[in-house]
């Protein structure tokens, strides 16, 4: 007798949840990532037919971009609550150059690989360009800092978090510029090009900046300020979510952009009471709501991978992937990085990790709503084929890479006392 359908959901839906508490401390010191587990997972368990529904991110492509918003979302708020340096020009300077060197590198080489390697449309070479570029704050949990107050950075770690913090926001005007392409049919105007230029990438950054910050402040002053009823003094990390949702929904409403606006957020009400235990609380939080949708997105992809979403792919595509992943990628992070004040085992292992995920299938799924793009079925199969591989290569590569980055700076006396297990 067959099980009722909605009883194999509670059924999967517990398993994953369980999964989401033990896996991580099981995989620990193995060379292997969650990520990897859940899409094993999804492809077996949709290929042997027992469910129903099939996912399939071109029919569900409304429910895509929701469910993979919501994931990046969260996880903008936990990597601005996890980092302990403070904002600086300085400070931040491998931020500053991932941002303003190293992503329009990567865009601008992934785009011209798809046009004159496998024959897209400036547009879809574009939007794929914008997709894969930025560094995902999902899966590229293994290789960031470590919780609020742990002092767990290195330029490496810091390089990394920071990144993926601040570059889902400004891939975005990209994004917009292949949607502006896509409506032109693959040209962009004088009067295209001067609209994105003041609204996509001038107004919308600056929109998205502000409001997180007011945000911030604003929510950073009711939680440890406030003379009466501060939401610190709940101990509940559930306003961890308030505050994506809120910091998201005010810079969308002054169509700014809102996952720049989560990040600023999270930055300004970390930094105004840096040391208070209550962001360990909320970033806990936040972390295993992200770790539980993660799961939940990753088994649907291994489940879409095991429904046909790679069919369309050809060799040049795969090879385009593989280049962005070995290549491009790379090579864009060490120029990114040349003359910066770290050491060549931290500029190799940031330029490398530049780790594509959920944020691409968010940036895909969304540009596909919104523009007239061709050959969908081929840009989800590369796209998927570059996630798939960021997530066997990254995820594979991420513990004993991280571990050698570590024992590194503990023998050069790097480490600060905190990370040592000592008293600051």
């Amino acid at each position: 007798m067959a099980l009722d359908p909605y009883i194999l959901f509670l059924l999967g839906v517990g398993v994953i949840v369980l999964l989401v508490a033990w896996l991580p401390m099981a995989l620990r010191n193995l060379p292997l990532s969650l990520a990897i587990l859940c899409v094993a997972i999804g492809v077996v368990v949709f290929h042997a037919g027992g469910l129903p529904f099939r996912p399939d991110p071109l029919r569900f492509s409304t429910l895509t971009e929701r469910l993979t918003e919501l994931v990046v979302l969260v996880s903008l708020m936990g990597a601005g609550l996890k980092i302990d340096r403070r904002l600086g020009w300085k400070a931040w300077s491998s931020s500053w150059r991932l941002i303003a060197i190293t992503m329009p590198l990567t865009i601008a080489g992934v785009t011209l690989i798809g046009v004159y390697g496998l024959g897209l449309g400036l547009a879809s070479a574009l939007l794929l360009g914008a997709a894969l570029a930025p560094t995902d704050p999902v899966l590229a949990s293994d290789v960031q800092v470590g919780p609020p107050r742990s002092g767990e950075d290195g330029e490496a770690r810091f390089a990394l978090t920071s990144e993926a913090g601040l570059n889902d926001g400004f891939a975005f005007p990209f994004v917009h510029l292949a949607v502006a392409a896509a409506a032109g049919g693959g040209f962009l105007s004088a009067e295209r090009l001067g609209h994105w230029l003041a609204v996509d990438v001038a107004w919308r950054i600056a929109a998205g900046i502000a409001v997180g910050w007011a945000v911030g402040k604003a929510l950073g002053w009711i939680t440890f300020k406030a003379p009466r009823a501060r939401l610190s003094g709940t101990g509940d990390g559930l306003v961890a979510l308030g505050a994506t949702l809120f910091a998201y929904a005010v810079a969308e409403a002054a169509h700014g952009y809102g996952f720049l606006a989560v990040f600023i957020a999270a930055l300004a009400l970390r930094a105004t009471e840096r040391d208070h235990e209550f962001h360990e609380a909320m970033h806990d939080f936040a972390e295993q709501v992200e770790r539980l949708l993660m799961m939940l997105v990753l088994v649907m992809l291994g489940g879409a991978i095991g429904g046909g979403l790679l069919a369309p792919l050809t060799w040049k595509d795969a090879g385009l992937g593989l280049a962005l992943l070995l290549v491009v990628r790379p090579l864009a992070g060490w120029i990114g990085l040349l003359w910066a004040p770290h050491s060549r085992r931290e500029r190799a292992i940031v330029s490398f990790f530049g780790i594509r995920g959920i944020g691409s299938f968010y940036y895909l799924a969304w540009a596909l709503n919104h523009g007239p793009f061709d050959d969908w079925s081929r840009l989800w199969a590369i796209t998927g084929f570059v996630v798939l591989g960021s997530i066997l290569i990254h995820g594979a590569t991420a513990t004993p890479l991280m571990r050698r980055i570590d024992d590194w700076r503990r023998g050069a006396g790097l480490m600060s006392p905190r990370e040592r297990g000592e008293p600051s």
